[in-house]
C-alpha cells in the first residue's frame, strides 16, 4: 500500500537534509529498522503499471503497515491521481545508477571526545560504519536518527570502513573531524 506526504523541502528522519530531488519517501517503521533503509532507492510499481524510483528519506509514521511506503506528493503523482489516497503497490530494492560518491558527514557537536558520523550518497544501503583505533576496526552503533555513534569519540577524525548490505567495504583514510560539512571519499559500492 501507499499513501502520499507533503515532504517539504525533503528532509525528515534520516537527517539528510534539504534536497532538490522529492522523488522521496518514508519508509514504515518495520523496514525502515531503527534507519538502515535511509538512503536506499526502491523501483514502486503501482496496479496500473506505472512506476517511480525513490530514495528512502524519512520514516512513515505510526499507523503504516509493514510494506507500506508514504511516497512524497510528487512521486505519488506519477503513480495515480492524489485524490486516490492509497493506492496498491509494490516495491522492491535498487542499486541504481548515481553520478557521485560517498560522503561522510560529522554531526555538529562533534569533538574527539564524543563524535557522530552519517554516510550520505551512497548507492546501496549502508549496513555498518567501523572506525580505525589502535585495536583494529570498531563498529559503532547506529542512532534511529541516521548516525553512527562513537560516544567516548574513540577513533573520530581517523580512517573509516563503511559496508553495504551486499558486505562490500569501502575504506576511507583521512577523514578530518570537521562537523557538519560533507567530506567526499571518492568511492562508491558496485551496482548489483
Amino acid at each position: 500500500m501507499a499513501t502520499s506526504y507533503d515532504a517539504g523541502n525533503g528532509d525528515g528522519a534520516c537527517s539528510f537534509g534539504p534536497t532538490d530531488d522529492l522523488m522521496t519517501a518514508a519508509m514504515n517503521h518495520t523496514d525502515y529498522e531503527t534507519s538502515k533503509a535511509c538512503g536506499a532507492y526502491v523501483l514502486v510499481r503501482a496496479a496500473n503499471g506505472a512506476t517511480v524510483t525513490v530514495r528512502i528519506t524519512n520514516e512513515c509514521p505510526a499507523g503504516c503497515a509493514a510494506g507500506q511506503l508514504d511516497l512524497s506528493t510528487q512521486a505519488f503523482a506519477r503513480l495515480a491521481s492524489l485524490s486516490a489516497g492509497r493506492i496498491p503497490i509494490t516495491w522492491k530494492l535498487l542499486s541504481p545508477a548515481v553520478s557521485g560518491t560517498v560522503a561522510v558527514r560529522y554531526k555538529t557537536g562533534s569533538s574527539r571526545w564524543w563524535c557522530a558520523l552519517q554516510v550520505i550518497g551512497h548507492r546501496n544501503p549502508v549496513a555498518r560504519l567501523e572506525l580505525r583505533t589502535a585495536d583494529g576496526w570498531r563498529p559503532l552503533p547506529r542512532t534511529d536518527y541516521n548516525y553512527f555513534l562513537a560516544d567516548d569519540g574513540g577513533g573520530c577524525g581517523g580512517a573509516i570502513r563503511i559496508t553495504d548490505i551486499y558486505g562490500e567495504h569501502l575504506t576511507a583514510g583521512g577523514i578530518a573531524l570537521r562537523p557538519d560539512t560533507v567530506q567526499r571519499t571518492g568511492l562508491q559500492f558496485a551496482r548489483h
